[in-house]
């Protein structure tokens, strides 16, 4: 009788375990065609997905299966594959239905700017399904690493760790959405009229952000309608005394030009402050009290561009997904000698977007992909003056915020800041690589980080080149030459170790923000020169995540490559 009850449960493992392995990979399936508009995949995806999960819960779970579970060695691997497949039940049921029933009743389309204005009804009506999907795979995140697979076979261990990574994977994205159907309606002033300052930061010319602040727009909204009421540059927005006050670390780091000068408020790597010193000097200086800014650059406007197609500009320059970095960055410069000009075709292009934005000329799937894009390159930035606005955005890429590390990543953030004067980033390469050693008894690791930057411009840029972009040397960079402040934040738990270049230790600055170590160094490069400089820092802890790196949104990111770091290199 035993034997008989072994071999039925032995079937029952085969076939759930053929059905799982056709259900999990659905999960995926189901939220990158509902991601993607494919409305006929997701629903396709999502009857397969019901399907092979119900079929693999009928084969588990009966009485002779839970009395097996007991049986030591075969047990836990019998309760691990129970689990898994009540997990993808309820995925199928509770997140993959109602996805595919959003996608198959909501238009993409109706989530676009259209006449100036955005439906919110869609927004709104979706929001309690959103809330839904996204608790259930919150809970499925939950119920999968609390499988015990310490006792089972690979093969359990590798279908259940293949499950997390789908959970995780819709659950990153829903989240998102979730968010989104949150924060837009109240942005976009469903309950009450709300303001906005769009900043346009110019790469040409690095900040920790991204770039110089170019130029501002102020919008409005109201139930949906958007419309730019102002557009300014930062030229001549100075304040003789600090607009806020600034935590004495980040004032030591980036003087007090932070907060009396509106073209350097980017000079932090931390958006909020940028936020609020953009917003408090706008007010003093034309009246208006914002709710919250958000920043983009042209990299971003070329991703939107995409979505919306070839815009023809005021100046008659047509402006392509192809060809808005070089004409905003570059050819303006060449275009135009006033640098009111070239503030003012700065804005004429992100207006003329923005309008072919808000008149619905945009494909709402491109749409949907560069504003996904320009998010995870940190392209685009939003600080909230509404605290419940801002709670919100925590944990994304879109707040700004320093670098934080959990058990996934151990982060660290590589900003650059330009001390030119000029707009010379258009020529500068930057490749960032990491690696870690342990070498100390108590097992905590180094961190290296090298910073190579090489200044791509022709030898004899100082006369080639508009003064326009070289700078006039103001700063004592010789024309041609490149000079940027590096600054590398280590995570809160580690410690600075000093710097180095070609072997030998060379000077830095030492500082801490927000109980960040900080490194900071300088660097000139004249045309044709490259130089890496490396970054030591002491880990707080030998067990972290997979060590990456935040960095400021540049415009010529080389690959980066895994460093090999030798003991007696770090501790000498």
């Amino acid at each position: 009788m035993i034997a008989i009850a072994a071999v039925w449960v032995g079937i029952q493992v085969l076939m759930a375990k053929s059905e799982l392995e056709q259900a999990v990979p659905l999960a995926s399936a189901v939220q990158g065609a509902v991601a993607a508009g494919d409305l006929g995949s997701a629903r396709s995806s999502v009857t397969a997905l019901s399907q092979h999960a119900r079929a693999a819960a009928s084969h588990v779970g009966d009485p002779v299966w839970l009395a097996f579970e007991a049986v030591p060695f075969v047990g836990p691997n019998l309760s691990a594959v129970r689990q898994l497949t009540e997990i993808v039940d309820r995925i199928g049921e509770h997140a993959g239905e109602p996805l595919a029933s959003l996608a198959a009743s909501v238009d993409l389309a109706g989530f676009v700017p259209v006449g100036g204005g955005v439906d919110l009804s869609p927004i709104l009506e979706s929001e309690p399904v959103i809330r839904g999907v996204n608790s259930t795979l919150t809970q499925a995140s939950v119920d999968v690493a609390a499988i015990d697979t310490s006792k089972t076979v690979d093969q359990v261990r590798s279908a259940v760790r293949q499950l997390a990574t789908v959970v995780l994977t819709m659950k990153t994205s829903v989240d998102a959405v979730n968010r989104a159907v949150l924060l837009l309606p109240a942005m976009l002033g469903a309950d009450e009229s709300r303001s906005y300052l769009l900043l346009f930061q110019n790469n040409a010319e690095v900040r920790a952000t991204g770039g110089l602040p170019g130029a501002f727009a102020e919008i409005s909204t109201s139930d949906g309608q958007i419309e730019i009421t102002r557009q300014e540059s930062a030229a001549g927005i100075v304040f003789e005394d600090p607009v806020l006050d600034l935590p004495q670390e980040t004032r030591g780091i980036y003087s007090e030009l932070v907060s009396t000068f509106m073209g350097d408020v980017t000079l932090t790597p931390q958006f909020p402050i940028t936020g609020a010193l953009t917003r408090e000097m706008w007010k003093r200086t034309y009246g208006t009290e914002v709710d919250g800014v958000i920043s983009l650059d042209p990299v971003a406007l070329s991703y939107l561009l995409r979505a919306t197609g070839p815009i023809t500009l005021a100046t008659g320059e047509v402006l392509t997904s192809d060809n808005a970095v070089q004409l905003l960055l570059s050819d303006v410069y060449a275009n135009y000698d006033d640098s009111a000009d070239q503030d003012a075709v700065f804005a004429s292009a992100a207006a003329a977007v923005f309008a072919a934005l808000a008149g619905g000329q945009a494909d709402p799937t491109a749409l949907i992909s560069a504003l996904a894009q320009a998010g995870d390159e940190r392209r685009i930035l939003i600080w909230s003056a509404h605290e419940e606005d801002q709670k919100l955005l925590e944990g994304t890429t879109l707040t700004g915020d320093l670098p934080v590390s959990d058990a996934s990543a151990e982060r660290i953030g590589v900003y650059f800041n330009d001390a030119t004067g000029a707009k010379m980033n258009t020529l500068l390469d930057t490749r960032i690589d990491v690696g870690e050693v342990t070498c100390r008894n108590d097992s905590r690791p180094y961190y290296a980080v090298d910073v190579t930057l090489a200044n791509t411009a022709p030898l004899d840029a100082a006369t080639s080149l508009p003064k326009s972009v070289t700078g006039p040397g103001t700063y004592g960079v010789v024309q041609g030459n490149i000079r940027t402040i590096m600054l590398v934040y280590g995570p809160p738990d580690s410690q600075n170790l000093g710097v180095s270049r070609g072997g030998e230790r060379v000077p830095y600055h030492p500082a801490t923000d927000l109980g960040h170590p900080v490194s900071q160094v300088a660097v000139e490069l004249a045309p044709g020169e490259s130089v890496t400089t490396r970054f030591y820092l002491l880990g707080g802890d030998d067990e972290h995540g997979e060590l990456e790196i935040v960095h400021t949104p540049v415009l010529n990111l080389l690959e980066s490559q895994e460093l090999v770091v030798g003991c007696d290199e770090v501790e000498r």
